[in-house]
């Protein structure tokens, strides 16, 4: 089994500087055999703490989620103690945090570990389907009926996140598992995309032919609806 892969990233075009981070690293882009014993693993990050917390957060968590073996849901739980652990060692990175969504990728199919609102979905016979859920106060607000999606996209508070890499010592981390087909495609984003784009455009250019070419079109079309946040995207196929 074969999982071609591409990444892309841009700080949009009103930010500055970048805190999302990601693997595989933007610019790369290649194929890897999944097995019992070989695997790809996918993550995306989206910091949190102004500047330099939110670039030194997400970048720890990709760093520490990487250099730990284990299952989807270990890695992010490794993630969290290495920032958490820096931000007690270094005072001035205090409240820094980050989301993060971290995929395994077998033969078995693919292992979601997930935390924060940056999400990962299914494309199916061109059909999206969102695999995880956020952890923000308006996916609680719409669960319980309080609010419209329409509503909660032009709520002030649509950026508050209920849980994240470096709020505690002790975090609860969502995992999902999910069986692959040939053809199928998973996207893993940060909310730079989702923010800017509607499912049913995300669904359009998530079906171009090519990853590289898929993962370049949501970057250039989210920036191209304003580009408010940092956009990341690791688009991973199963070809037929």
């Amino acid at each position: 089994m074969t999982f071609v892969w591409a990444a892309a990233t841009d700080p949009g075009r009103v930010r500055g500087h970048n805190e999302d981070a990601m693997w595989p690293s933007p610019g790369l882009g290649g194929k890897a055999r999944g097995s019992a014993d070989e695997e790809l693993v996918a993550a995306v990050a989206d910091g949190m703490g102004g500047h330099v917390g939110g670039e030194v957060a997400s970048r720890l968590a990709i760093e520490a989620a990487l250099d730990r073996q284990g299952g989807a849901v270990d890695r992010v739980l490794a993630a969290n103690e290495a920032v958490v652990g820096t931000a007690i060692d270094k005072p001035r990175l205090a409240g820094m945090g980050t989301t993060m969504t971290l995929a395994i990728f077998s033969a078995a199919g693919v292992e979601i570990g997930h935390i924060g609102d940056s999400r990962a979905y299914l494309l199916r016979g061109g059909a999206l389907l969102q695999l995880t859920r956020d952890h923000s106060l308006m996916a609680e607000m719409i669960a319980s009926g309080e609010l419209t999606p329409a509503q909660a996209a032009a709520h002030p508070f649509r950026s508050v996140i209920t849980r994240a890499i470096g709020m505690e010592s002790h975090i609860v981390v969502d995992r999902v598992e999910r069986d692959l087909l040939p053809g199928d495609r998973v996207l893993l984003c940060t909310d730079g995309l989702t923010t800017m784009l509607a499912e049913a455009e995300v669904a359009a250019l998530l079906g171009a032919a090519d990853p590289a070419d898929a993962a370049a079109a949501l970057v250039a079309a989210a920036n191209h609806a304003g580009g408010l946040d940092n956009i990341s995207v690791v688009v991973v196929d199963l070809p037929r």
